[in-house]
């Protein structure tokens, strides 16, 4: 750290994102990237046109991917913020929902940007732990005195919770706004957008980066009330009104005509997790029951780092986090079929 960096800062402990290594080619299983490329039309809309076109500023309202979104998700285009991928819309509504005396509220096994934007923002953080079986229980969040951030599907463990279970959560903190990150709702999950027409203090972040294959082009958005949005609009105008580009734009308009083909690879991923889990459980792992494109899982008679270092060594990569409630897993995405066969072979050179 320079001698110029604010103190406040000093003790700031950053997102680690997921390791993207060049000196090999690599299986990547780490950072929970779809294995399948965009749909045709996203292909085709970014094209010599539309680059050359990047000499003008991008249209900061998104008015055409908000107007064809709020039509897919069933909401008022009144209720959609789209912002440059998911991270955005959680780190506006840090800024927005939550203060040094509006606390902000989250599991202790979760996405990790979520301590990261309490502290950039100096915000207190109540943690809470999930069960011993990496179960969230909706009861601990009942009138949690601040704003509420919940992962469903959970991250990395990929266990969901219901609907009905959320709504409760919602319903018994009328004061404050529960963020709900959807970012792997589409893989098996329930999500809460209808629930916006409900209720005024519910957010719901969702991305393109997993099941609508698009983690480069950092796209995604937030549904809710138009007053909630409204506040988010306004962070967004005060930061970097122009934070969409326009390829990003067109390549986000042409997924969403083209939704089908991004929930027919979300069901090939659900089989393609089922079959690995099968075969993973074969093996001795214990493997977590996951709604999301990745799966958390325990090895017999290693270390999950051990299991880490040693796909690594053989051109398969996967996460793993070093934290005590975690370090004897690793978060593994699912890719493809074939993909998937290899990393199962090699757990079977690895673990004998």
């Amino acid at each position: 750290m320079s001698k110029y960096m604010q103190s406040r800062f000093a003790s700031l402990e950053a997102y680690v994102p997921g390791e993207q290594p060049q000196d090999k080619k690599y299986i990547k299983l780490n950072t929970n990237e779809s294995p399948y490329p965009p749909s045709p039309g996203v292909l085709a809309a970014v094209n010599a046109g539309e680059a050359a076109k990047l000499r003008l500023y991008p249209d900061p309202e998104c008015k055409v991917l908000t107007k064809k979104l709020a039509a897919l998700l069933d909401v008022e285009p009144e209720n959609v913020f789209i912002t440059n991928g998911s991270d955005d819309s959680l780190n506006f509504a840090f800024m927005a929902f939550a203060g040094p005396e509006t606390p902000a509220v989250f599991a202790d096994i979760t996405y990790g940007f979520y301590k990261v934007f309490a502290q950039l923002h100096g915000i207190p953080a109540r943690v809470i732990p999930l069960k011993p079986d990496f179960t969230l229980d909706p009861a601990d969040y009942y009138n949690a005195g601040g704003m509420v951030v919940i992962a469903n599907p959970n991250a990395p463990t990929g266990l969901p919770r219901t609907r009905n279970e959320l709504e409760e959560v919602i319903r018994r903190n009328p004061d404050h706004v529960v963020v709900v990150d959807e970012a792997y709702v589409d893989f098996g999950g329930e999500s809460c957008i209808p629930l916006t027409k409900k209720y005024d203090n519910l957010l719901v972040v969702q991305t393109f980066s997993k099941s609508r294959c698009l983690a480069g082009g950092r796209l995604g958005f937030a549904v809710g009330h138009k007053d909630l949005i409204a506040d988010l609009t306004k962070l967004k105008y005060s930061t970097n009104p122009y934070c969409i580009n326009r390829l990003t734009l067109v390549a986000g308009e042409a997924a969403v005509d083209e939704n089908e083909y991004y929930m027919d690879h979300c069901r090939e991923i659900m089989d393609t997790r089922k079959a690995t889990t099968d075969a993973l459980r074969g093996l001795g792992f214990e493997v977590l029951p996951s709604a999301a494109n990745f799966i958390f899982a325990r090895p017999p008679k290693m270390s999950g780092e051990a299991l880490y270092l040693a796909l690594k060594d053989r051109g398969v990569l996967v996460r793993y986090f070093s934290a005590p409630r975690t370090c004897e897993y690793v978060r593994i995405t699912i890719g493809t079929p074939a993909e998937m066969a290899v990393l199962v072979q090699a757990v079977r050179e690895i673990c004998g």
